[in-house]
């Protein structure tokens, strides 16, 4: 064997010996990849039969997570100056007491766009407070005009209106006399919602007008003035307010601006109440 055909035989071998060695260490590294592939899956596998097992601890993870997120949305939506942002509230128009006056029928309409014209008040809250009156009026047998006169000359369609004496709210109820009423809408703070006042309202006032024999007496009782000599006036206020009303129903065209139809004030003593009875369903100074 000649040096030549010696050295080609080394470098034979040396090429062999090398192919094999990188061979053998992609074969190893295949190896490893493939038991850390399975530890890992292994690892997260029991993480997620321990998060499935305990509810708990599933719960609280994700609660640290989400808010971990929130806070830094939070900080991000701060950070660029808009507040609003961070109040957003999708589900605040569920509060809202108003609907679209084209909801209603045409006599509703002309009651609510008159209404809200004379007493300066958005029609949206104004509708849907005379929907609920000519609900609630038929289920409770009272005209529903009566319902929104004693709105407009109680508080001028104000729900958070209150009177010297404590009657709150659209109808100017006495809350704290009739605080019974409003346990079954969670309690006296209900008083300022304006369905719930009109509601609580009608009953009050269907109590006055049964215990009394008539509307005019029925709205002496519901102003406190049972057991006074007159009511200042108010039955006739109201009546002559509601008058206005059945125009505007009877499809007559009433100015805003007009004037109430003048009607006497009620003068005859109201009846005593029998074994000292409170009959002011109300008692507020009527306004």
């Amino acid at each position: 064997m000649t040096a030549r055909s010696h050295v080609l035989s080394l470098s034979l071998q040396a090429r062999s010996a090398l192919v094999l060695f990188i061979k053998d260490i992609g074969q190893g590294l295949l190896v490893v990849s493939h038991n850390t592939l399975a530890l890992l899956g292994f690892a997260v596998l029991a993480v997620g039969i321990v998060f499935a097992s305990q509810a708990d601890l599933r719960q609280d993870t994700e609660s640290k997570v989400l808010g971990w997120l929130n806070a830094r949305h939070e900080a991000r939506v701060e950070a660029s100056g808009d507040v609003l942002a961070l109040m957003a509230e999708p589900d605040a128009i569920s509060r809202a007491t108003a609907v679209d006056p084209k909801q209603l029928n045409r006599q509703q309409a002309a009651v609510a766009q008159y209404l809200a014209r004379r007493y300066r008040v958005a029609p949206e809250p104004v509708s849907r407070l005379v929907k609920e009156a000519y609900d609630v009026g038929q289920r409770a047998r009272v005209d529903p005009t009566l319902i929104l006169s004693i709105m407009a000359i109680e508080s001028g369609f104000n729900p958070f209106a209150q009177s010297s004496v404590g009657a709150q709210g659209l109808m100017q109820v006495l809350t704290r006399v009739h605080d019974d009423k409003y346990e079954a809408f969670g309690g006296n703070l209900a008083a300022f919602d304006p369905i719930t006042n009109l509601r609580v309202g009608v009953q009050v006032l269907k109590e006055c007008i049964q215990r009394a024999g008539s509307v005019e007496e029925g709205l002496r009782r519901y102003v406190g003035a049972a057991n006074l000599p007159d009511d200042t006036g108010y039955a006739a206020r109201v009546l002559a307010e509601q008058d206005l009303l059945k125009m505007v129903v009877a499809g007559r065209n009433v100015s805003p601006n007009a004037p109430r139809p003048a009607r006497e004030p009620s003068s005859s003593p109201a009846p005593s109440a029998p074994n000292g009875e409170q009959v002011a369903m109300v008692s507020h100074t009527p306004n």
